[in-house]
């Protein structure tokens, strides 16, 4: 198993989607660690405080080739990862092993026509975060005395599929645009692979976010982090879930949060049955006794997000999922 570092530049980033068609910024084998540089805010680094635009982040948005530019979607992408001997039906175990803020400052946005309370806050308003990396807090509003914990995480871990020139902003079964907090250091994530090498892509840091991000955005941040990939050939997969130390996230997205909530309860089912041995039947009702559904996004249009927490204290032992 090797460990890679692969830091973010002109040749191994892509702004605003994901593509089959992407060279590859690296190439590993299963079981091998990648350390992982990533950017964010390529779209207000001209209006940022300068401790949040670095050298080397200037670089890409001054220098980033037209084809690293693959979809309308904000976010600044770091892969993709090519996977040796990935196919179509397998499935990549991301070992989500650190994530932290590489700069001590966030931005948190509201876009005209997104958000949850878009009508009564139409106008757009960028505010840049000054974070406390020593503390690992972020004070807001700026003198309230208001410290909010900083929790990091990737917004969007996903891989490509056959669709060229997708768009990074709604999440699916690919993963990609998730914005769920729960993905801390500590956890697994499980993800189907679509295409050969399965093209993961890592990237839209976020230091703290609510169950929701109704505003639009989290306090996004450039974010470094360590991560494991392993490819497993013995799973089959729908749709992504993460394992937590306590817990099984089961993911659903949908174009409503009722259909994002009624995907989220039958891919809850469906993991009961599937890797924990219920029946049908009997997966439902657990889900209605145990399972706790929560809003993980509302403002990724076209495709908002609910998952589901299952507590491992209450299941039996699973061995599928491996260790």
């Amino acid at each position: 198993m090797a460990h890679h570092i692969l830091k973010a530049n002109c040749k191994t980033v892509h702004l605003g989607g994901f593509s089959p068609k992407l060279e590859p910024a690296l190439i590993v084998d299963s079981g091998d660690r990648i350390d992982i540089e990533t950017y964010s805010g390529y779209y207000v680094a001209d209006k940022a405080p300068p401790e949040f635009v670095t050298p080397e982040f200037l670089d890409i948005c001054e220098n980033l080739p037209a084809n690293r530019k693959v979809g309308p979607g904000p976010h600044l992408l770091t892969g993709p990862i090519y996977v040796n001997n990935a196919e179509p039906g397998d499935v990549l175990e991301i070992h989500i092993e650190e994530v932290y803020p590489s700069l001590p400052v966030g931005f948190n946005a509201i876009r005209a026509g997104w958000g949850v309370l878009s009508e009564y806050f139409p106008t757009p308003q960028l505010r840049f975060i000054p974070l406390d990396l020593q503390q690992k807090i972020a004070e807001f509003p700026a003198g309230s005395g208001v410290k909010i914990p900083l929790h990091p995480f990737f917004g969007i871990i996903g891989v490509a599929d056959s669709q060229i020139n997708r768009s990074s902003i709604p999440p699916e079964r690919y993963g990609g645009n998730m914005d769920n907090q729960e993905l801390q250091p500590g956890t697994r994530l499980f993800l189907p692979v679509s295409v050969r090498g399965g093209l993961l892509s890592v990237g839209d840091g976020h230091s703290a976010q609510g169950d929701g991000e109704v505003n639009g955005t989290a306090i996004e941040t450039s974010m470094n982090g360590t991560i494991q990939i392993c490819l497993r050939k013995d799973l089959f997969l729908i749709f992504p879930f993460a394992e937590t130390p306590t817990h099984i996230v089961i993911m659903g997205f949908g174009e409503t949060l009722d259909d994002a909530f009624e995907m989220a309860v039958k891919q809850t089912v469906y993991w009961l049955q599937h890797f924990a041995g219920f029946k049908e039947e009997d997966a439902y009702v657990l889900s209605s006794l145990v399972v706790n559904f929560r809003v993980t996004q509302a403002v990724n249009n076209p495709q908002k997000g609910v998952h589901g927490m299952v507590p491992k204290s209450v299941l039996p032992e699973v061995k599928v999922l491996g260790r």
